[in-house]
């Protein structure tokens, strides 16, 4: 029973440690400006950008404190502070499910937002001038051409969509207006500004670069709702540990001694405590 006790009191200890280091990774999280770096950012003003960081900067030092103290408590085995560590813990779990369940929503709701927001600004030749720029530099790195797609420029196709063709084939020499298997596609017309041509065909990328939009704007959220789960898997975790050595008197079974009386007849009875 003591090395099943000391087992249980070290697996605590670790336990606050680990969350411990859960918060510091809450703080570090929600202080940093993730979102910044999402391309073309400024299509997405209406789109939250906070969701989820609020939640880290303020239960991140919360977690931080109530950690510290589970750790004292573990480690010294202060069994009223133990059970006060548990109290505290579990009421900021609740307090984090309540307070984060609405960023499930939020990423539930990004796809069609994000939708809306890519139909409002096409056509792309007719957007605002640092969307344009931002958007030909996604498209250069991406290897891709407008949001849902080619079309989404019109007849005025930059130079950022031009793709490299594949070697001439007989199926690849008449133009066509719709995706195909391949990184390329042909189109026919000219590129804004000019590009020459020959047969005036013009190869495009011909993956659109709305999914690479997507995949950055709801990976913020994704990050802050795995921290999130981590830390909440994590308390309850630390709380059944911490309970469990708090309330030790309680579920520990007290020594007994066994008697044989002049009938032959066994009796178990608890040992006399020492004190």
């Amino acid at each position: 029973m003591a090395r099943c006790r000391s087992y249980l009191q070290g697996l605590a200890v670790c336990v606050t440690v680990l969350l411990l280091v859960s918060g510091l990774v809450m703080i570090g999280v929600g202080f940093s400006s993730i979102d910044g770096n999402v391309p073309v950012a400024e299509l997405f003003d209406q789109l939250s950008s906070s969701d989820g960081l609020v939640v880290l900067q303020v239960f991140g030092p919360i977690t931080v404190v109530l950690s510290v103290m589970g750790i004292c408590a573990a480690s010294l085995d202060l069994k009223p502070l133990l059970l006060v560590f548990s109290a505290l813990i579990f009421m900021e779990f609740v307090a984090l499910m309540v307070v984060a369940s609405p960023l499930v929503q939020v990423q539930a709701q990004m796809d069609g937002a994000v939708d809306e927001v890519f139909l409002n600004v096409t056509p792309l030749h007719r957007a605002e001038r640092y969307v344009q720029s931002e958007l030909n530099k996604l498209q250069a790195s991406g290897s891709c051409c407008g949001l849902r797609g080619f079309e989404d420029w019109e007849t005025q196709l930059p130079v950022s969509c031009s793709c490299t063709p594949p070697p001439p084939t007989a199926s690849n020499l008449q133009p066509r207006n719709s995706s195909s298997e391949g990184p390329c596609v042909t189109v026919g017309g000219n590129l804004n500004p000019p590009t020459p041509q020959v047969s005036d065909i013009i190869w495009v990328h011909s993956k659109p670069c709305g999914p690479i939009l997507k995949s950055y704007l709801s990976f913020p959220i994704k990050l802050r709702i795995g921290i999130i789960s981590a830390v909440a898997t994590i308390t309850m975790a630390a709380i059944a540990l911490c309970l469990a050595l708090g309330l030790e008197e309680y579920w520990k079974t007290p020594p007994v001694e066994t008697t044989v009386d002049d009938y032959n007849r066994v009796k178990y009875q608890p040992k006399p405590s020492l004190t």
